[in-house]
């Protein structure tokens, strides 16, 4: 209950600000749109009709058509879920494990924390899609390795700042106290440490979605995405750019809905921040 009451007045917080409540309204569009996407799509996303390809927006075809006749808000709406998947996928395995290896190394002696810090710096050191081309050469692409290539590069982000908040916390009277009454370091672990540093955990998640999804956007446009027929912003994008001398179209719909959707998750992001630690806060008022 207390938990509930702490997401409540949080989310009270963010909707307080306008940056913060636009972003929310984005944000609940886009997963509204992943989630009930084969009820709110009107057609068969991966549906052909050549006879209209390339046709206007109208009352059968609210966007119009691409190169193949295929519904264009379909499409759209089925990219969202893509979209979605890939962001929060990719951010809970890159979570999970960036917190394991940051409160591990926060624990480990010097020379094995240094360790670990060495393979943060060196999984930072390859960009995504260059990491994805060697990978994708050698299994092909396919939007689960898209997750994982993305889980993989944004794993470093949540290990320092999971260490940096154990090493500050360590030493508190708290833990030391269930220290001295023979409380075991995993009891520790799950039930002290990691409550406490969650926060700024879950602020950087939802902050680093946008990044997740311009990212997939990317890797789908270069052909090391999602495979056709299957939509996505970035496939959306391809196709009409190939097509850009006949119709604008497709590339403005596509781009309108990745712009959008990664401008709603940035500001309610920030708002959530801003919401979360009052001295940001005030630094911004």
């Amino acid at each position: 209950m207390n938990t509930l009451a702490a997401v409540g007045a949080t989310l009270r917080k963010v909707c307080g600000t306008f940056t913060g409540a636009t972003g929310l309204l984005i944000v609940a569009l886009v997963l509204a749109c992943a989630v009930f996407a084969p009820w709110i799509a009107t057609h068969n996303p991966n549906a052909l009709d050549v006879m209209n390809r390339f046709s206007p927006p109208s009352g059968a075809h609210w966007l119009g058509t691409d190169h193949l006749g295929r519904d264009l808000f379909s499409r759209m709406v089925h990219g969202s879920s893509v979209a979605m998947v890939t962001a929060m996928s990719a951010i809970a395995l890159a979570l999970c494990l960036g917190t394991a290896l940051g409160i591990l190394a926060g624990y480990l002696p010097p020379r094995s924390e240094r360790f670990v810090l060495i393979v943060f710096d060196v999984i930072s050191s390859f960009p995504s899609v260059v990491l994805a081309l060697a990978v994708v050469a050698v299994f092909g692409p396919s939007l689960a390795i898209v997750i994982v290539i993305v889980a993989v590069t944004l794993i470093p982000h949540f290990g320092r700042v999971a260490r940096s908040q154990v090493l500050t916390l360590r030493s508190a009277p708290f833990l030391e106290a269930e220290r001295i009454l023979g409380a075991s370091w995993p009891r520790m672990v799950w039930h002290h440490v990691l409550p406490n540093i969650l926060g700024p955990l879950v602020i950087l998640a939802s902050m680093d979605i946008p990044v997740v999804i311009s990212i997939e956007a990317g890797l789908s446009f270069l052909g090391l995405g999602v495979r056709p027929p299957q939509a996505s912003w970035g496939t959306l994008i391809q196709d009409g750019y190939q097509y850009l001398s006949q119709t604008w179209v497709p590339v403005a719909v596509a781009s309108s809905a990745l712009a959008v959707a990664t401008l709603g998750f940035t500001l309610f992001g920030e708002a959530l921040r801003d919401a979360v630690d009052p001295r940001i806060g005030r630094e911004h008022a």
